[in-house]
């Protein structure tokens, strides 16, 4: 199983970590430089995370486990106006980009009001396209409980509630809710408003890694990262596009930053060295998103092997 792992350090011979994972059979999954800092998110095979530990050590950096490396989250607000959408929202999405997620910030057509909240089917379908999702709703306990479950009932992706008031448990058909992140007026950086983050990250990564656990229970064919990495060496247009993440992992497959119509034949037709091509272990899909393409790999139980 492959852990997802980031590595926090100096410019200084960090080219050594990168070798060691692609040495391990880990994958490197996105480098950004700060200067003279730079972090790697990876995925690094369990049995050997001991090997990059000492690594780290040796080059004075730091290697800490993020269950939000390599997944897609969205995150949803009620509308697009003043008082729903642009600060706490924000600041949710941003605060899981820093623990290595990909996150997409929508708000819903006519998700306002106690009686009249409803999530069209269009919308829907661009959640189910994710890994999870995260509502940022109210400050209102009735609602949050009785009301605004309409939202996510019908969705098939697991579902996180943010509000304001301190609840016993999650709303219905919820898998977690983190409070004190409700309806505010101003960009979060109060200490209690911190820790709400930190709890939220928490419970999204607790979350995550119960999904994990379920897909190992009938693994994927390949590894999405593989995907990924067979992408950018058969498909060299993916390297010229301007989209931030031309190729966004998810715990199932991936989002490819490319036209459906254009290059569906060309994704289907990528070719492993085990002989197989994409079409065989994975559907092609057209995305939600624009025209971009997804592809869901399939499981083990309908293709019969693991490659």
């Amino acid at each position: 199983m492959l852990e997802p792992i980031m590595y926090e350090g100096g410019v200084f011979k960090h080219n050594l970590v990168i070798e060691l994972i692609e040495d391990l059979g880990g994958y490197v999954l996105q480098t950004n430089f700060m200067q003279t800092e730079v972090m790697i998110q990876m995925l690094c095979p369990h049995e050997d995370i001991s090997m990059l530990e000492d690594l780290a050590k040796e080059l004075r950096a730091k290697i800490t486990r993020a269950p939000l490396t390599g997944t897609d989250i969205i995150v949803i607000a009620p509308t697009l106006s003043y008082h729903h959408l642009p600060h706490h929202a924000c600041d949710v999405a941003e605060y899981m980009r820093r623990f290595g997620a990909n996150t997409t910030l929508i708000g819903l057509a006519r998700g306002v009001g106690r009686r009249i909240a409803q999530i069209s089917a269009k919308e829907r379908a661009l959640v189910n396209e994710h890994d999870l999702a995260v509502f940022a709703l109210g400050n209102f306990e009735d609602c949050l409980m009785n009301k605004k479950y309409v939202l996510y009932k019908d969705l098939d992706v697991p579902c996180i509630i943010t509000g304001t008031p301190e609840l016993q448990k999650p709303p219905m058909y919820a898998k977690g809710y983190v409070g004190h992140l409700g309806r505010i007026a101003h960009r979060l950086k109060l200490e209690n408003e911190l820790d709400a983050l930190d709890r939220l990250v928490e419970t999204v990564g607790k979350t995550l890694d119960e999904h994990r656990i379920e897909i190992s229970k009938d693994p994927l064919t390949t590894q999405p990262a593989r995907i990924m990495k067979e992408i950018k060496e058969q498909i060299p247009e993916i390297n010229k596009s301007l989209s931030p993440a031309p190729i966004t992992l998810q715990l199932m497959g991936a989002r490819v930053k490319l036209s459906y119509p254009q290059y569906k034949e060309a994704i289907e037709n990528i070719t492993f060295e085990e002989g197989v091509t994409l079409r065989e272990i994975a559907e092609v899909l057209p995305s939600r998103v624009r025209d971009y393409i997804l592809i869901r790999i399939l499981p083990k139980s309908v293709t019969g092997f693991v490659i």
